[in-house]
């Protein structure tokens, strides 16, 4: 039996209609063997190096990307809130709401929590900070605290509060603006085994604050 160098050397050399289908397949297992035998050890031990990195820059793509995703989420049900704490309903009803006939923040809350529940997040993880105080819009007047609804989610509501300037304009330009404000925190855990945030919780900050239709 002729060795496949010896047949790959003599279907070379015939003519190419001689024996077609024997010397295709011979060509075509010699091209195999040559393949697999010029594999070395040193790109297994490349792709060993070079796979865990590439999955966990993907691993690292796709919680970050969550990550924005659920802050973007929060501050948009932030706004949705928002939209309706400035909303007056009666300036001269106080039963069930808040300052000049505003909706409460019971009311409030349920609109945020809509807003959490239609992009599945979970509305019994908002948090917010105690011990904050904003500035009164009349002056003079003390400090306005954050009133809290009464069930979740538990977020900070700042009723006739002097609104902050957005940081892109210069200090002092400006009227002074008046309105509500709504704050609250949401977790956020992240998943990247063998680094140093793997299953780090961090707490992610949604507040907007809209000028008063008072």
């Amino acid at each position: 039996m002729k060795r496949s160098a010896d047949v790959n050397r003599e279907c070379r050399s015939e003519h190419e209609g001689a024996r077609p289908r024997a010397c295709r397949s011979e060509l075509k297992l010699g091209r195999l063997r040559k393949l697999v035998s010029g594999t070395t050890g040193s790109e297994i031990a490349e792709a060993a190096l070079v796979l865990p990195i590439f999955f966990m820059l993907m691993l690292g793509i796709y919680w970050f990307g969550r990550a924005f995703n659920v802050y973007a989420t929060i501050n948009h049900a932030a706004r949705e809130g928002a939209r309706v704490a400035v909303a007056q309903t009666c300036a001269t009803c106080t039963g069930g709401l808040g300052p000049n006939g505003q909706p409460s923040p019971d009311t409030i809350a349920t609109q945020i929590k809509q807003s959490l529940q239609a992009s599945s997040l979970d509305p019994t993880q908002v948090s917010h900070l105690t011990g904050i105080t904003r500035p009164a819009c009349n002056p003079g007047s003390p400090a306005v605290s954050c009133s809290v609804p009464v069930a979740d989610p538990h977020v900070c509501v700042y009723y006739n509060v002097q609104l902050q300037p957005a940081a892109s304009l210069p200090a002092g330009s400006g009227a002074l603006a008046c309105g509500v404000s709504v704050q609250f925190q949401y977790p956020y855990q992240f998943f990247l085994p063998f680094t140093s945030i793997n299953m780090q919780k961090i707490m992610l900050n949604a507040g907007v604050q809209m000028t008063g239709e008072y």
